[in-house]
Formats: structure tokens, C-alpha cells, sequence
């Protein structure tokens, strides 16, 4: 992920420093961010000191206290800042090809979507209020009013993923700062200059200094982030493990969760291959597989097994894979070539115990080719646990009610895709998948931003969403006059 580095190599590296109270600052010590296709170093990251942490939340919390921004301000900084990050889309999508392996095509995905994401934080600031209360409905009530509003909670702190470096912050920032609360951003070491470039935006756009944060930083980070007691909220994405400690940690203070998955996507029978078999193949592969909705597990009943396997095979070996830099590159290197190695050894096992490889290659470096499988038993890791890779495994069901009982008897809850013709097993399937969002004829991974995100059981709780997530990051506060 992050080496040290030596004091010859650290001057002559692009350098993402600390944002703390307005001011861009070096840490305690650097570390190499690495490359993630040549696996060298292409950029440095500061880490602060404890007394930095400590410092940054003070002055978080003092610009919260002084704020005065109002709802129409906010949002006419967020809309500024979409801009600006439109402005250097083409800089950010180098960023994020060597940073993240994006290929371009990703990359500038990525980036639109952050600047509607923004876009649509602009729209809730505007938005952001309470309701009435129809008081004088109770008994002995007469005179008096009621009404709520919604207030910003104080200091909010984000701990993002590599996986979207640009989208998944932007989802916990922009309606963090649309509520009119300061932010403290720990995005991942492997990631860390598209969120300096996403500050540096907002501080453009006209956004006060302290209001938003960024240090960068491992696992003795977070703990020191955690450890703060005027942080109100903690907003996180990433593994279900660390996410149980960081709810742990928190206690009474208020978390948004999104966690760990293994994505389904279920094709009944009556689907249309012409359709759904290319939204797989998009879901499956994409950003290397690196998507929490990330479709591992394809259930296809059983009169379309031979023809969904016959299909796949000659459109996973056609996906191009290898330098995110080649523009015809659709798979590129996956975050780490450990976790390359990871992935390699998952498939290695699967096969031991019997698993047919429809497609496969050699992985050189970060770079794992477009696997396919079937015949994957359910106890092997690949079977039962997040493969985030390039891999797809295949599995046949007869009846509908097999396949969403095979689907609810993972530990996870994310998202489900379902491919039929039929209304009544496609709102069966709604009823009864214990998952945060179920997509008829689509894929599990067809987030749109502005719609309502997360999940359930060991994939976690809070709707990301700018509508959704500002209320995740406010509080409701009554208010009664008596005249």
C-alpha cells in the first residue's frame, strides 16, 4: 500500500500534504503511494502526528462554531465546486489511473459522477429543512405552534475506500457540508491525491477554512480519529471487520455504514441474454471488480445454464486487460499486487475443490485477467467470502425461491439484481431479498446518485444519497411557541 521513503526519493515525488484548519501542511513522516500497474512509487503521502489529529478536530469544530453560512451559500459553493472538478476532469483522470489503475474511460466516469454528486448536495443544502407539527390537534393544546428544524450535527468524519476515490467521497462530504457541518476526511493511503485535488476545489469555490479537513493516514490514524470526542458522526466505507470496531469505538455518537458484500445478480429463466448478459458483464469487470456490488455470483436457472455459459466465455476473453493507460484497456490492475496475489490464490483453491475455470490468464504484477468459473464450491472463500476482483462464478437454480434463499443465506445485505419478464416474481423477489436495494432487470451495481444506498445485516445501516445521507448527518430539533 504505503512504504517509506527514503529521504533521496520523497523530494522528487508529486506530494499530498494535510489540510488542517485551512492550511495545506506536512506530518510527521512520508510515505510512497504506489503506482498501481508499474508498482512504483508515483506520489507521497504526509501522515500526521497524534498532536496534529488532535489539532485538526479543534479547528474543525472552532469553524463549525463560527459559521455562518447559510443553506443558499452552501450550496452555491458545492455548485462552484462541481465545476472546478469538472474544470480538471483530465488531471484527475491521471490522478486516478495511476493512483487507483482506473482505466480513462473509469476515471472520467468517476469524475462526472462526483460533480453531480456535489450537484445534488447543492440541491439539499438548498432544501434542508423541518416540518410542522400540528400541535393544537392535542387536547389543552390551543394557541400554540409547533414546528422542527434541522440543525448540522458538528464535526463529521468520513473514512473513505480506494475503490471510488472520488465518488464515495464525494457522497459523505457533499451532504456533510450541505447540513452546514465541518468535515474531516481520511481517505485511503492508497488514494489520497484525488481527495486533495476534491479540497482544494471546495476551498476555490469559496468554502471557509477548517469547514473541511484531510489527513491521511493507516489503521493508527482512524484510532486517533475515533479517540476525538467532539466528532459527532462517522461516516464509513470499507470491510464489515473494521466496521464492527469502528461502531465499537464510537459508542453513543451516530455512524453511517457500508460495508463488506458478495453481489448476486439472478437471471430467472425469461430474461433477455441480448440485454442482461452485457450488464454483467459491465457489473462483473468494472474497476477490476473492485465494486462492493460487484457482480461474484451469477444465478441462472437452469434452462439458461448452457446457453448463459456459452455466451459469457467468448465476451469475458474478448474484455482487454492490462496498462489503465492503453485507452482499450476495460480491466485494469486491481489496488495491490498483494491482493493480486490474493485473488489468484482464491480461484487456485476453488479449482482444487472442483470448480470448472471457463476463463482465466496469467497474472502479472496488480493485473489479474478476467476469471469465470463455475462449479464453485460454497465452502471455499471464493464461495462464501468478498473475492473484489476480476472474477465471476456462475451457479444454477431451479426455482425462484432457491435463489433468493441462496441470496439471504449469505451474511451480507448490498444489492441484488434480478433479469425476468415476470411482475410477480420480480416484486417477489423485492419483498423478499433481505438486501438495501433489489434492481429488476439490472444489475446489482446500477446505483444511481441520487438514489437511496446501503444496506443490511453485515453490509450495514444508513442510506448514502445526498436527500438521504443529509438527514443521516443532521438532527431533527422541536421547537413549540406558545402565543
Amino acid at each position: 500500500m504505503a512504504d517509506a521513503l527514503a529521504p533521496q526519493t520523497a523530494a522528487d515525488l508529486p506530494t499530498c500534504r494535510l489540510l488542517i484548519g485551512g492550511h495545506w501542511t506536512n506530518g510527521a513522516k512520508a510515505v510512497a503511494v504506489m503506482d498501481k500497474f508499474h508498482l512504483m512509487p508515483c506520489m507521497q503521502a504526509q501522515l500526521p502526528s497524534r498532536e496534529q489529529i488532535s489539532d485538526c478536530i479543534a479547528a474543525a469544530d472552532a469553524a463549525f462554531q463560527a459559521s455562518k453560512l447559510t443553506p443558499h451559500e452552501l450550496g452555491a459553493i458545492l455548485e462552484r465546486a462541481a465545476a472546478l472538478i469538472e474544470k480538471r476532469a483530465s488531471e484527475l483522470a491521471d490522478v486516478l489511473g495511476k493512483e487507483a489503475g482506473f482505466p480513462r474511460r473509469d476515471a472520467m466516469g468517476e469524475v462526472q459522477r462526483t460533480a453531480n454528486t456535489f450537484r445534488l448536495s447543492a440541491e439539499e443544502a438548498r432544501n434542508f429543512r423541518g416540518h410542522t407539527v400540528p400541535i393544537e390537534g392535542a387536547a389543552g393544546q390551543a394557541g400554540r405552534l409547533g414546528f422542527t428544524l434541522r440543525v448540522p450535527l458538528g464535526v463529521v468524519c468520513a473514512i473513505t475506500p480506494f475503490n471510488a476515490p472520488l465518488n464515495t467521497v464525494a457522497h459523505k462530504v457533499g451532504p456533510a457540508l450541505a447540513a452546514g457541518n465541518a468535515l474531516v476526511l481520511k481517505p485511503s493511503l492508497h488514494t489520497p491525491m484525488s481527495s486533495c485535488i476534491m479540497a482544494e476545489c471546495l476551498l476555490e469555490a469559496g468554502l471557509p477554512a477548517g469547514l473541511m479537513s484531510v489527513v491521511h493516514g493507516d489503521a493508527e490514524v482512524a484510532q486517533w480519529l475515533l479517540e476525538e470526542p467532539l466528532v459527532r458522526f462517522y461516516a464509513f466505507t470499507g470491510s464489515t471487520e473494521v466496521g464492527r470496531a469502528i461502531q465499537s469505538a464510537a459508542g453513543l455518537r451516530r455512524t453511517q455504514m457500508e460495508l463488506g458484500s458478495i453481489a448476486h445478480c439472478i437471471i430467472c429463466d425469461d430474461a433477455n441474454l441480448d440485454v442482461a448478459l452485457p450488464k454483467v458483464i459491465n457489473a462483473s469487470y468494472r474497476k477490476a471488480g473492485q465494486v462492493c456490488t460487484s457482480i461474484q455470483m451469477l444465478l441462472v436457472q437452469r434452462p439458461l445454464l448452457q446457453q448463459v455459459i456459452d455466451r459469457l466465455v467468448p465476451l469475458v476473453k474478448a474484455l482487454p486487460y492490462g496498462d489503465p493507460a492503453d485507452d482499450t484497456t476495460v480491466v485494469g490492475p486491481v489496488i495491490s499486487e498483494a491482493s493480486a496475489k490474493r485473488i489468484e490464490s482464491w480461484v487456485a483453491h476453488a479449482v482444487e475443490r472442483g470448480a470448472r475455470l471457463l476463463v482465466s490468464g496469467e497474472r502479472k504484477g496488480a493485473v489479474v485477467p478476467p476469471a469465470l468459473l463455475t462449479d464453485v464450491h460454497a465452502s471455499t472463500p471464493l464461495g462464501c467470502q468478498e473475492v473484489f476482483g476480476p472474477v465471476l462464478c456462475i451457479a444454477p437454480f431451479d426455482a425462484i425461491d432457491e435463489a433468493i434463499a441462496r441470496v439471504n443465506a449469505t451474511p451480507f445485505g448490498l444489492a441484488t439484481g434480478i433479469f425476468t419478464k415476470r411482475i410477480d416474481v420480480a416484486l417477489q423477489a423485492a419483498r423478499k431479498l433481505q438486501v438495501g436495494g433489489v434492481h429488476i432487470n439490472e444489475t446489482p451495481s446500477s446505483r444511481v446518485d441520487v438514489m437511496p444506498y446501503g444496506g443490511s445485516k453485515d453490509s450495514g445501516f444508513g442510506r448514502e444519497g445526498p436527500h438521504y445521507a443529509i438527514r443521516e448527518m443532521s438532527e431533527e430539533r422541536m421547537v413549540t411557541i406558545l402565543a
